[in-house]
């Protein structure tokens, strides 16, 4: 794994920042927990790649709070397209 920020997909939307840090600084350390609005997505940047690679394989498709999550690497933002520009 190239980085060290993880995609963290289908959330229930009753879930914490908090919870999700507490799930994932069991495979290391945790540098910061963004849980994107009322999504069920979020993203969780993990100490080193190594760290981030053991979370992902420990955690993908394992149920948390009643919903199988998802997670894989997170990818860099795409720009944004501007419409009714030529």
């Amino acid at each position: 794994m190239e980085t060290s920020r993880l995609y963290v997909g289908n959330l229930t939307y009753s879930v914490t920042e908090k919870q999700l840090e507490e799930l994932f600084s069991q495979y290391g350390d945790v540098k910061s927990v963004k849980i994107i609005g009322d999504k069920g997505f979020g993203f969780v940047e993990m100490g080193t790649p190594e760290e981030a690679e053991k979370a992902k394989e420990a955690l993908n498709e394992t149920v948390f709070s009643g919903r199988t999550m998802r997670v894989d690497e997170a990818q860099p933002p795409r720009p944004k397209r501007e419409f009714g520009r030529y």
